[in-house]
């Protein structure tokens, strides 16, 4: 699968710390390859509108869509 990130989730990616940048991409690289990877504890957000959360670490959090062959990253949080 494809990652995209939004334009808020750029955004939001530049302003948190290092240490979270990190450990997003690590974990950003495990959803295009396994989104079941159990440090993502990957699961529905918001039925109605389609939104998946992922863990970043204990305390961040990122939310992304699913479209045909991409994930698309709404925000870090």
């Amino acid at each position: 699968m494809r990652i995209q990130l939004t334009s808020s989730a750029r955004k939001g990616y530049i302003a948190s710390p290092a240490a979270v940048q990190k450990a997003f991409d690590k974990q950003v690289a495990f959803l295009a390859g396994n989104p079941n990877h159990p440090s993502l504890h990957a699961k529905k957000y918001d039925e109605s509108s389609d939104l998946w959360q992922a863990r970043v670490d204990r305390s961040w959090r990122f939310y992304f869509l699913i479209q045909k062959d991409m994930y698309i990253i709404t925000h870090p949080k």
